[in-house]
């Protein structure tokens, strides 16, 4: 068995905490102690597992067994008021072979599989909140390509509005940001202009918001359960 690496970003006034595991893109959740946000991530172990078996690497995820803190860093204003990573830990800024790049991309491009999947199987209005108050399936969907394609930018790919809501045009945003990296990382160039990202960092943070949306959608399902 192996243990998973987690790190800890830390919101500046302490109100939130969010366990990143970053050899599994998309694998983060935020809580309001160190305690509660690694519990809450070691809860999610099970449902991750499916984008590890999408990746073809479910064998691998499946020996995970304990979670080994390696590090706590400093978050921003926004780890603390979303409860999201939004800070580089000392693992995104580190060197990577093309291997391990490839791998990221491998597991980025299972969360995207996963949501696709959830997409088609959920119903298309979602439970809401105590107070009435929430999002349905198509309102979730495009939020979620949305943030994407403003995030795409940072590598210069420029995905049209609504592209992304047809097969055709999802799969070619989709190729061109996987190429677009490939071409970022070996030309030794961070993600963005002015405020620059690692690449490491903008891979698992694409995976997690792809894979936060689809976990909503799977939450907020009103299909009826067969018995």
């Amino acid at each position: 068995m192996t243990n998973l690496r987690v790190t800890l970003e830390i919101g500046p006034k302490g109100k939130r905490v969010v366990a990143v595991a970053p050899d599994w893109p998309g694998l983060e959740r935020g809580a309001k102690t160190e305690d509660e946000a690694i519990d809450k991530l070691r809860s999610y172990i099970p449902r991750y597992s499916q984008v590890a078996k999408l990746a073809r690497m479910g064998e691998e995820f499946a020996t995970v067994e304990n979670l080994d803190t390696i590090e706590r860093y400093p978050g921003t204003g926004s780890t603390d008021f979303r409860g999201i990573s939004f800070a580089f830990s000392s693992i995104d800024k580190q060197e990577i072979s093309s291997d391990e790049l490839e791998r990221e991309l491998t597991l980025l491009q299972a969360c995207w599989a996963f949501f696709d999947d959830v997409q088609s199987r959920v119903s298309a209005e979602m439970k809401r909140g105590p107070r009435g108050g929430g999002r349905d399936r198509e309102h979730i969907v495009r939020h979620t390509f949305a943030a994407e394609q403003q995030w795409a930018k940072k590598i210069g790919v420029i995905t049209p509005d609504g592209a992304m809501l047809t097969d055709k045009g999802l799969k070619a945003h989709r190729d061109a940001y996987c190429q677009a990296i490939r071409e970022y990382f070996s030309q030794g160039k961070l993600a963005g202009k002015v405020a620059k990202w690692p690449l490491r960092f903008l891979i698992r943070h694409t995976a997690f918001h792809t894979m936060d949306h689809a976990w909503e959608m799977e939450d907020k399902d009103l299909t009826p359960k067969q018995s």
